[in-house]
């Protein structure tokens, strides 16, 4: 059975292993065919295609927007992420 899960721009999602910094999640900066995340931990950036990230994705643990994200340090609000025009 395929597992759907829902993610939108700027989500925070929880990745099946955690990033050198030992933190597991990560905030969404670009969607399309590869996927630009953010670590939460540390602040480093990288992309990945789609197909990986759909492999490697354990749950969405917080909405775009959602005031619990504002307390974090690395977070960047879904109206600050530059969209291509």
């Amino acid at each position: 059975m395929i597992n759907k899960i829902d993610y939108q721009l700027a989500d925070t999602v929880l990745m099946k292993k955690p990033h050198a910094c030992q933190k597991n999640n990560w905030e969404i900066l670009r969607l399309g065919a590869d996927i630009r995340l953010k670590c939460m931990g540390c602040g480093h950036i990288l992309m990945m295609p789609r197909n990986d990230f759909n492999k490697r994705i354990k749950k969405v643990l917080t909405k775009a927007n959602d005031p619990v994200n504002a307390k974090l340090e690395y977070y960047l609000p879904k109206d600050k992420i530059v969209k291509p025009k």
